[in-house]
């Protein structure tokens, strides 16, 4: 299964220069955790980053920061995972087991921005391919059944 078929498409951005203070806003707003920082070029938004709301906690008010003073750039993680819309789901999973990272923007072949895809994503993946796997057993023997009568 390639990771364009399961991403959510619809992904929350922002700009380096965003707020952290907007940059919570949004992820409130859309009732999101992350969200993923673009520069915009030729019309498309390319990732450069990611912001979570474990960055904000850590980095900013655990640190007894001024939210509305730290720009989105300060505090974004830039080394920046990135999948291909083609790529292996299992591919994929390993490349992110290897880097500890739960959420991976997925660009087209421009590497514009199409999508995210999470841990939790590939859980759900993961769960209906095993309920699939586990529906074997029941149509087998319904075949048995069939071909002894």
């Amino acid at each position: 299964m390639r990771i364009g078929k399961i991403c959510t498409v619809k992904t929350i951005v922002c700009t380096l220069d965003e707020s952290i203070q907007g940059a919570a806003l949004l992820m409130r707003q859309h009732h999101v955790g992350d969200l993923v920082v673009v520069q915009v070029r030729d019309g498309e938004k390319i990732p450069v980053g990611i912001l979570t709301d474990r960055d904000i906690v850590v980095s900013v008010i655990a640190l007894g920061l001024d939210p509305a003073s730290l720009e989105v750039g300060d505090v974004m993680s830039d080394d920046l995972l990135t999948t291909d819309e083609s790529e292996d789901v299992y591919e994929l999973i390993e490349r992110m087991r290897l880097r500890g990272i739960r959420r991976v923007p997925v660009v087209n072949r421009d590497g514009a921005l199409s999508g995210i895809v999470s841990a939790d994503d590939l859980l759900e993946f993961l769960a209906q391919e095993m309920g699939e796997l586990s529906r074997i057993a029941s149509h087998q023997q319904s075949q048995e059944r069939h071909a002894r009568h």
